[in-house]
């Protein structure tokens, strides 16, 4: 698995970057609702409308990575994001950010609906060991993410929107130079393909999973800086590189060994458990600090091993083109990512800060009940 083309670690690489784009700004949420006078509820708006477009975007990507192909629409996604990126940095106020990050959105759904596919093209290690490469650059992005965004963001908020638009810089000119040969899909597809794509029951069963199971993941990503009112930005950072490293160690290493002992089925109904009673847990002591931090960092291990198992999964569901099965599942998740925060920022605020948690438990719990229902139509993963 580890001895890839050059043009591999070049799209791996530019994963790592994209995905630190999803904890980067987590340390600094509370920096920017003191700095630009915005209420907790404004500031995951930062979240809603950067997972709602990708959400749309996603019915998109497809029709234009099989008319230009993928190291265009790579590009294109990259593009964008560093742009986005830098004016997310230079806004004046919490609502500039928020349009900014929808642009940036859709810089990252075109991107991070193509690079698996990229890395499953232009690799030697078949499927399961593309997606498992992909994992870890998606675990290693996101706890770094943090950590970088708590060091840049203890001199500004400003800082880590900036780095993000730098390390993308280099990410677009890796690829340019170094992705060659990847062919176009063997046919064109329409806006269309996947929302029929989503008639597949397998499919659509494990969409709706991560759309519910989210409401857990994004609670716990989004709102948790505010129940560390202790810690600073670098702080923050610290607990969600820890997180990090247990979600990248675990998607690469123990996720693989589990699934072929128990089954990917089994083992994703024992996570789906395990990360409800962290949640829960979360939801009980909100206000003892250390109990939230080891809960939370606990919890990498238990989204790590899911998030691969969920992804093979996909790739698997349904008797079509993994490009499109990708567009489709991440179409549902993503509508997930996006009302996640906001709720969780309106309800930590006017009601009670444990009440986002016990929504995230009742969430991933009714996603494990989906999964559940749909098994027959699973017995392919």
């Amino acid at each position: 698995m580890w001895r890839q083309p050059l043009a591999v670690w070049a799209v791996a690489f530019a994963c790592v970057i994209a995905f630190m784009g999803l904890g980067l700004v987590d340390p600094i949420l509370p920096e920017i609702g003191k700095q630009l006078g915005a209420t907790p509820a404004q500031v995951e708006l930062l979240f809603t409308s950067y997972n709602s477009v990708m959400a749309l975007a996603m019915l998109i990507t497809g029709v234009i990575s099989s008319r230009f192909g993928p190291k265009t629409t790579l590009l294109t996604g990259l593009f964008l994001i560093v742009g986005f990126s830098y004016l997310s940095g230079h806004s004046p106020s919490v609502w500039w950010i928020v349009g900014f990050r929808a642009g940036w959105g859709l810089g990252n759904a075109m991107f991070i609906a193509t690079a698996l596919a990229a890395i499953v093209a232009a690799g030697t290690a078949g499927t399961a060991g593309s997606v498992i490469l992909y994992e870890a650059a998606l675990g290693l992005g996101i706890s770094c993410g943090p950590l970088l965004g708590g060091a840049l963001g203890s001199h500004s908020w400003r800082w880590p929107f900036y780095g993000v638009s730098v390390l993308m810089a280099f990410a677009f000119i890796a690829i340019a130079i170094l992705l060659r040969g990847v062919p176009k899909p063997q046919h064109r597809t329409s806006v269309m393909d996947p929302l029929r794509a989503l008639s597949h029951r397998g499919l659509l069963s494990i969409g709706v999973m991560a759309l519910l199971y989210n409401f857990g993941f994004f609670t716990l990503l989004a709102y948790t800086p505010y129940v560390l009112p202790k810690l600073n930005a670098h702080g923050i950072g610290f607990v969600f590189f820890g997180w990090g490293v247990l979600l990248a160690i675990c998607s690469v290493f123990v996720a693989p060994r589990l699934a072929a002992r128990f089954g990917t089925l089994k083992t994703t109904y024992a996570m789906l458990v395990l990360i409800a009673l962290d949640l829960l847990a979360i939801a009980i002591f909100t206000e003892y600090q250390t109990v939230v931090i080891i809960a939370v960092i606990v919890c990498g291990a238990f989204l790590g091993i899911n998030n691969t198992l969920v992804t093979t999964g996909v790739m698997n569901a349904a008797p079509i083109e993994r490009s499109t099965a990708s567009a489709a599942y991440s179409f549902v998740r993503f509508i997930g990512s996006a009302i996640a925060p906001w709720l969780a920022g309106k309800l930590g605020t006017q009601i009670s800060p444990h009440l986002p948690y016990y929504v995230g438990t009742a969430g991933v719990l009714l996603g494990l009940w989906v999964l559940f229902s749909g098994r027959r139509f699973l017995q392919s993963i």
